[in-house]
């Protein structure tokens, strides 16, 4: 499992130029897989959302943009200089309504019990320390009447495209990242970490064995990305 001592050092390394690194590295795919993700958030109608491993914030502004303007959303995540990005992003967009930053571990939130109606994170399941407790601790939170997970993750590609993307991700999106960013250590961190993750079935049981029900995962783009979608 990742160190999360390096993880919170690497993001917040790259936290100015993420944003421009997402768009560049996924060919603008990151927005068709989060407004996905709003898509099905948008069906449970959630009166309190947290949104976790927020980052600089672009799943909290999509999800604004098309839940009511009473719906109550929170970006979190442990990384401050990401949470200074998505403050600052926030600004210069007039301070959306109901809408709040906040610092938080994915393994000890800082939410009460049985507190939120959805919870959602994209792209940071993969670095946590120990995904099984940071799966508890989602469960904890959410209310166990209606309360619905969304995991939106790299996944392992379909078997006759795995070839052409792993050739992408060890040989091109490094160098392509290291002039972006300037830190082709992270993006050799971020391909190392997407090989290694588990397929859908398995994250799928291991959403299960946090305590979700009815889990069920989306593949997208040739199973490079999928969303997994659980109830309390």
């Amino acid at each position: 499992m990742p160190d999360p001592v390096a993880v919170n050092a690497m993001f917040g390394r790259i936290a100015g130029r993420y944003d421009l690194a997402n768009r560049l590295l996924s060919g603008g795919l990151d927005v068709t897989w989060r407004w996905r993700l709003v898509r099905e958030v948008n069906k449970v109608a959630p009166a309190d959302l947290l949104d976790l491993a927020t980052g600089s914030g672009d799943v909290v502004f999509a999800l604004r943009k098309k839940l009511p303007a009473a719906t109550r959303i929170t970006g979190m995540d442990f990384c401050l200089p990401m949470l200074d990005e998505a403050r600052r992003k926030a600004a210069a967009q007039g301070n959306p309504v109901n809408t709040s930053w906040a610092p938080g571990d994915l393994l000890d939130l800082p939410v009460a019990d049985n507190s939120v109606d959805a919870i959602t994170i994209s792209f940071g399941l993969r670095n946590a320390a120990d995904r099984g407790r940071a799966l508890r601790e989602m469960h904890r939170a959410l209310r166990k009447s209606h309360g619905h997970l969304f995991v939106l993750e790299f996944s392992q590609p379909y078997r006759w495209f795995a070839p052409v993307y792993f050739f992408y991700l060890r040989h091109i999106l490094p160098r392509v990242a290291a002039w972006c960013t300037g830190d082709r250590s992270a993006y050799e961190y971020l391909c190392g970490s997407i090989e290694a993750y588990p397929t859908r079935d398995a994250i799928s049981a291991e959403i299960r064995a946090a305590g979700f029900s009815e889990v069920r995962a989306i593949p997208l783009t040739l199973g490079t990305v999928a969303l997994h979608i659980a109830r309390v």
